[in-house]
């Protein structure tokens, strides 16, 4: 056997068994897709994304940056919003994903396709983009819909920060939820105001049924994971933070306010923490469940 064929026997096995299909799984929840339109967050940061999942927009002198793309059903609406904003598909350079669930990386596919931009990821979460389906080592094998394959896929190492043009963001490994999570921070500023944006990962410890958390040998640090990325997100700079589903950081109630006349009620400097300690107490709760079993 040549070197060159097992190198590709070996990808071809490891394709296999990071991205497999589940045969079991059911649609993603299209309860998600509500329609929602598009607004500014701070700076150059937009959100374009349906009601229920975040898909953010970070425009620059040279580009735009897109993180996460939804459902697969929801690229009509995301590609709406982009044109509502008075940007073009074609000014998409770079794709980011926080995690590849079907409601965060369903979409990205098509959005890849539509665009021509480069798509960078985690390793583990690369792995899956590349390949499609739903990585084996993932807790929610089995019950959360496959993502189809997307192009262009190229690692990243954490901490590592990306640029377009003059807008630079961050990635912070955030793995639990699955293992190749990604919290992204970047700094947004209005006129001589700048303020430190988080786009936060699940922290929710939920998964197929039977997976444990404490003791899975399909994804043998979860539980070290999660405490790692408690710390890793209390630690960052929080001006602003926007989580993956709006309503764990209260962005609608928030945006009301604003509405209503309070500008800076999208600004809380402690909403990165409070966010790990409601985190911390549900994966308490959630190692305590399978202590008992």
């Amino acid at each position: 056997m040549s070197a060159t064929f097992r190198i590709l026997v070996v990808a071809v096995i490891a394709a296999i068994a990071n991205a497999a299909m589940p045969l079991e799984a059911g649609p993603c929840n299209n309860g998600l897709n509500a329609s929602q339109r598009p607004f500014k967050i701070y700076g150059d940061t937009y959100y374009v994304g349906t009601h229920g999942v975040a898909s953010i927009l970070v425009a620059s002198n040279k580009g735009i940056v897109l993180i996460d793309g939804d459902l697969a059903e929801s690229v009509p609406q995301i590609a709406a919003n982009i044109r509502a904003l008075g940007f073009h598909l074609g000014d998409v350079k770079l794709i980011l994903n926080t995690h590849v669930h079907c409601d965060h990386a369903g979409g990205i596919s098509e959005l890849q396709r539509m665009t021509g931009a480069a798509v960078k990821a985690s390793p583990v979460s690369a792995m899956v983009l590349s390949h499609g389906g739903v990585g084996r080592n993932d807790p929610q094998f089995g019950t959360t819909a496959p993502i189809a394959a997307v192009a262009n896929v190229s690692t990243l190492a954490d901490g590592e920060t990306v640029s377009v043009g003059s807008v630079k963001l961050t990635a912070h490994f955030t793995p639990g939820h699955t293992p190749g999570g990604t919290t992204w921070t970047w700094v947004a500023c209005e006129k001589r105001r700048c303020l430190h944006i988080v786009y936060a990962d699940s922290l929710n410890a939920i998964s197929s049924p039977g997976f444990r958390f404490t003791s899975s040998h399909a994804y043998r640090n979860a539980l070290a994971d999660f405490l790692k990325s408690f710390t890793t997100l209390s630690s960052l700079p929080c001006d602003i933070l926007v989580t993956v589903h709006p309503e764990m950081s209260d962005l609608w109630t928030r945006l009301d306010a604003r509405a209503r006349g309070a500008p800076d009620a999208l600004v809380d400097p402690s909403a990165c923490r409070r966010y790990v300690e409601r985190a911390r107490v549900n994966l308490a709760k959630r190692v305590a469940q399978e202590n008992i079993r």
